[in-house]
């Protein structure tokens, strides 16, 4: 932020002066708010790209309506109906996006992963600590943390719900919104929002764990987590399947977007691609966040470059102390929005 602006403006002012044609006071006005909307975005859309489109677009439609909007209702809450309203018309243009889990059965691990499903079929990860997603909760009436609303788990199950139902369970769980704030976001009545959330949350519990990862990192502690992360890296650095196995719940699940195949059990995990293979070091692990769930780097050993180049982001879920599921997204392009590193040293 620029010396001697921002600071000394309170919200009303900078409204006034975005009203008035001043793009650096809009952007000092929605700065506060980017990083919800983004995440909002990206709860209703399941995508991070889709999120970044969705929120120029919804910002470009908030400086389109500056002019209609007097500040009667607070800045936030007009910028959610403007960003909700945007993903509502995204999700309308592309098909739903899914967790290979939820693509079909389990696959046979001795079968190669066959070909690479278009992008727009699989939910992606979410970059949370570089994007400043808050801990804690939106607003207390809200029932989900924000981190918790932003795991794999709670954002595939969002993803089986109809637009609409998708966008109250949101706004009234996630974010806190009432009834009557819902239904004016959404152009519907309270009656409406309330009926509608209440089939939204039976099916979303249904398909969500018991615990969410929140809650198991924290009773980890960091360096439980920081311990756990360190074990699963140098075994596979060190190609020691025994190992690996030993870290994994009985019924682990393992997949590997944008291929639809997936493996649930740890001897049909011991079988599959995820396993090591060639002689050691063929790989190196960079730790990350995603999801507000723990997540590494991998690299796999590029001997003729003479360096570790990137080949998948493993996002982990953990219960009871075992890893209970890994989902290795194979897109190496986003591992710079992780903040990760294109390259590691032999």
């Amino acid at each position: 932020m620029p010396a001697g602006t921002g600071l000394r403006r309170n919200e009303r002012e900078l409204l006034e002066e975005a009203r008035s044609g001043d793009e650096d006071a809009f952007r000092h006005l929605i700065e506060p708010h980017r990083a919800d909307l983004h995440a909002h975005c990206y709860r209703m859309l399941g995508s991070l790209h889709d999120a970044d489109d969705a929120l120029q677009d919804a910002l470009l439609r908030a400086w389109r309506g500056l002019p209609k909007f007097e500040g009667r209702s607070a800045t936030a809450s007009w910028l959610h109906r403007i960003t909700t309203n945007s993903c509502l018309d995204a999700i309308a243009r592309r098909p739903k996006r899914v967790l290979p889990i939820d693509y079909g059965p389990p696959t046979d691990p001795a079968e190669a992963p066959g070909e690479r499903l278009a992008e727009r079929h699989w939910v992606e990860p979410y970059p949370d600590e570089e994007l400043g997603l808050e801990t804690g909760y939106a607003a207390p009436e809200a029932r989900y943390e924000r981190r918790e609303a932003v795991e794999l788990a709670f954002i595939a199950a969002l993803q089986h719900l109809p637009p609409r139902q998708r966008a109250v369970l949101i706004l009234r769980e996630v974010l806190g919104f009432s009834a009557r704030e819902t239904a004016e976001t959404l152009d519907t009545t309270p009656a409406s929002v309330n009926s509608a959330l209440q089939r939204a949350r039976k099916v979303v519990e249904d398909r969500l764990p018991e615990r969410s990862q929140q809650a198991t990192v924290r009773s980890l502690g960091d360096e439980g987590a920081r311990a756990l992360v360190e074990r699963f890296s140098a075994a596979f650095e060190q190609g020691d399947v025994a190992a690996i196995v030993a870290m994994l719940a009985d019924d682990v699940e393992f997949s590997m977007p944008p291929y639809a195949g997936w493996q649930r059990g740890r001897d049909a995990v011991a079988q599959s691609w995820l396993m090591p293979g060639g002689p050691p070091p063929r790989l190196r692990y960079a730790p990350t966040r995603a999801n507000g769930q723990l997540a590494l780097g991998t690299y796999a050993l590029d001997a003729g470059a003479g360096r570790y180049v990137p080949i998948a982001l493993d996002v982990l879920s953990v219960e009871d102390g075992a890893i209970s599921q890994v989902i290795a997204f194979r897109t190496p392009s986003l591992f710079e929005r992780f903040g990760l590193p294109q390259a590691l040293p032999v």
